[in-house]
């Protein structure tokens, strides 16, 4: 635990400073003799501590961020542009928003109005989905037939699809989608062949692959402007987000 405290507190001293504390160059007697002056101090003054804690998580926080806008930058086109995800919303707006979600996710059903709400009403985000099915076989049916009705009959039915499946509570299976695509007047073979060629599964591949680049590890996960929002957040923290992108963008 001593050891954890001493590199926490040299971590975040100036570099000339913790070069003078080479704890593993003393000899015992002088090791002994410098942690017992340190705990006596830290006992006497633990605020020290949770300063030099707070600094530390600062820093590490703000690591993460540049790590995170280096993986943004390096991956732009397939996150911004890939050419195969839907684009709703505002195709011109000036904040992007992109959801990778899986249509047997609770927390993605519970975003899904929140994040409609957001679109309509701000009139000014360019939304972008990311079909990536995690949750098992019936995920992945459910974002095969999406992107299988978006190849055979476009953004707006594929739009339909997305609406209906994000608020469908039932299984998916063969009969569902079935009867689904009778009372969307879809061509259900045409979509049928879509899902078993080698595009849509190409499309989930890559997304897979994206996701993993990214660390994306659950759903929802949103890439709003140049941030990552791991997770569900509520309509409020939506809004301040996308303030907060505006506000910097002058």
């Amino acid at each position: 635990m001593l050891r954890l405290v001493l590199a926490t507190v040299i971590c975040v001293l100036p570099a000339t400073l913790a070069g003078a504390f080479e704890i593993e160059s003393m000899s015992d007697h002088e090791r002994s003799i410098f942690r017992s002056e340190i705990r006596d101090y830290l006992l006497e003054n633990p605020e020290v501590l949770m300063e030099a804690i707070a600094i530390l998580e600062q820093r590490r926080g703000q690591e993460a961020a540049q790590q995170e806008l280096a993986m943004i930058e390096d991956n732009r086109d397939a996150i911004f542009n890939d050419g195969a995800s839907f684009v709703g919303g505002n195709p011109d707006g000036d904040v992007t928003m992109v959801e990778f979600l899986d249509y047997r996710c609770g927390f993605c059903k519970r975003a899904y109005p929140a994040v409609e709400e957001l679109i309509a009403t701000d009139g000014n985000i360019r939304y972008i989905v990311k079909e990536f099915p995690i949750l098992g076989e019936q995920s992945t049916l459910a974002s095969s037939y999406a992107l299988a009705v978006k190849l055979v009959a476009g953004d707006e039915a594929y739009k339909n699809i997305h609406d209906l499946l994000m608020t469908h509570n039932g299984n998916i299976n063969a009969g569902f989608l079935a009867r689904t695509s009778g009372k969307l007047g879809l061509d259900h073979d045409a979509v049928l062949g879509e899902m078993e060629g080698e595009k849509v599964a190409q499309i989930i591949a890559d997304n897979r692959a994206l996701g993993a680049t990214l660390q994306i590890q659950g759903t929802p996960s949103f890439i709003m402007g140049e941030n990552f929002v791991r997770g569900f957040v509520e309509l409020d923290q939506m809004r301040a987000i996308i303030d907060d992108i505006r506000n910097n963008q002058g």
